[in-house]
């Protein structure tokens, strides 16, 4: 494995934080101050959907290739899934105890299920539209789950199952709300869709960046208006976490403006009812996915995209940037110390200490 060690001072990591974070330094004694990088894959490959199951980790690509990366024998595994003479891009994934679900974006867009012990794979859901783009998948649980993507009418293209992934149902149009016109959502990083428990959150950018909130697993939204940078076609929400029921994070910005570091991150503390921007000038510009860090008390949050990796301690307020160079689609956390990210050619085990 290839092994890139990146190194920040202690000192300048603390005072890189604002002083009321400082008086709680008994409580943050576990800040991060380096991030090392292991290569898992490196390969001629785009990787924006993964996900964590025990030992591996699964991931959906381009060129029709999907696979997962067996941490503990350090080996990968990789297959093809064969339509004619289409060239899938998978940027959605999920999985249930038994399946992983791959959802390809473009016309037509196919949904497979992968059998975990034998890999067999089987189309589940195909939708042909010149307007169809899927964006991110998500289970609840082992019978329902839900896929979210463009607007082929005048509403996001929700489809759901509930009975384990066999079948999947597009919801109609007067169940959900309204999009404006040009507002969509960004297949970055699989992170447009947040669940916890029954509760639901897609986020929207370009015309509008919104929240669409749904309490039931789907049955009935709400879409709720962010601060977020939006009005043209590549700025808005990209990401989405959250904490728990209550506290989340959105992030994203202008893609095609990736420094720009105001307007670009919100967090609620009230289940998305409302939305307040912060680290106004502070961290990251574009962010393509963000995740809290497991018992980081909700405070601490890492972000990647195209400007690095970022890191907070403050939920978000200030910003260190822990790696100027390193340059990920998506990231996914095993452990406090320990995450998943992939990007342009590469699947990396992230380190932070």
């Amino acid at each position: 494995m290839k092994k890139i060690i990146l190194c920040f001072g202690a000192f300048a990591l603390l005072m890189s934080f604002k002083s009321p974070v400082c008086k709680d330094l008994v409580k943050f004694n576990n800040w991060f101050s380096v991030v090392e990088v292991d290569t898992l894959i490196k390969d001629r490959i785009s990787i924006r959907a993964i996900s964590i199951d025990k030992n591996r980790v699964w991931y959906g690509a381009d060129n029709s290739r999907f696979g997962y990366y067996d941490l503990d024998k350090n080996q990968k595994f990789e297959e093809h899934i064969y339509r004619d003479t289409l060239k899938l891009e998978f940027r959605s994934i999920a999985q249930t105890q038994k399946s992983v679900f791959l959802l390809s974006i473009g016309n037509p867009a196919l949904l497979y299920q992968v059998d975990k012990k034998t890999q067999k794979v089987k189309l589940v859901y195909k939708e042909v539209n010149s307007k169809v783009f899927y964006d991110s998948m998500q289970f609840w649980n082992e019978k329902e789950g839900i896929a979210v993507g463009d607007p082929t009418e005048d509403t996001f293209s929700v489809i759901i199952t509930r009975d384990g992934g066999e079948t999947w149902t597009k919801l109609l149009s007067d169940k959900l709300p309204t999009n404006a016109q040009g507002e969509a959502a960004f297949a970055s990083s699989n992170t447009n869709i947040v669940v916890k428990g029954n509760d639901t959150w897609l986020v929207s950018g370009g015309k509008k960046s919104r929240v669409f909130y749904s309490p039931d697993k789907g049955k009935t939204w709400k879409a709720i208006d962010t601060p977020i940078v939006q009005g043209q076609q590549m700025t808005g929400i990209f990401t989405a976490d959250f904490f728990d029921e209550k506290q989340g994070f959105i992030a994203g910005g202008n893609f095609d403006e990736p420094e720009k570091n105001s307007d670009n991150k919100a967090f609620t503390k009230d289940g998305g009812k409302t939305w307040e921007l912060i680290g106004q000038g502070q961290g990251f510009g574009y962010s393509s996915c963000i995740q809290y860090v497991p018992g980081g008390n909700g405070q601490e949050l890492v972000s990647v995209g195209s400007t690095g990796i970022y890191y907070t301690t403050d939920g978000g307020a200030s910003w260190v940037q822990l790696s100027p160079t390193t340059r990920f689609f998506s990231i996914r956390f095993i452990n406090k110390n320990t995450a998943i990210a992939s990007g342009y050619n590469i699947l990396a085990r992230l380190r932070f200490k």
